[in-house]
């Protein structure tokens, strides 16, 4: 399994006050999207997420996206170390991904970016 990288998630109260900081100090333009009601902007190594408290709620229980060379393998490689898969693999936006929680109790979101 191979690790990419990481990105940061963040809820906001109001994304479009959130975003134009977030570019600036990440010298990039967001990439926004909406996902099950909730708004969200990437930018650098920052998911921005503003919505519906309850839709909020779930997703800060998710630590960080890790970005994967591929959720298949990455799917085997948590199953066999014993992570419990919540969700996925699915297509979203930003590519295949899957939930998982980890045997001490972390939940992170892999994401890989195959069609």
């Amino acid at each position: 399994m191979e690790i990419l990288g990481a990105t940061l998630r963040i809820c906001v109260d109001d994304l479009e006050t959130a975003v134009p900081f977030y570019e600036r100090l990440a010298g990039g333009t967001a990439l926004r999207f909406e996902r099950g009601g909730v708004s969200v902007a990437a930018v650098g190594c920052f998911l921005l997420m503003s919505g519906p408290p309850t839709e909020l709620e779930v997703l800060r229980k998710v630590a960080a996206t890790i970005a994967v060379k591929d959720v298949d393998e990455t799917h085997a490689v948590l199953t066999d170390l014993g992570a419990h898969i919540v969700a996925g693999p699915i297509a979203s936006p930003a590519g295949r991904n899957l939930i998982a929680m980890h045997p001490d109790g972390m939940v992170y979101e892999y994401v890989d970016r195959r069609a």
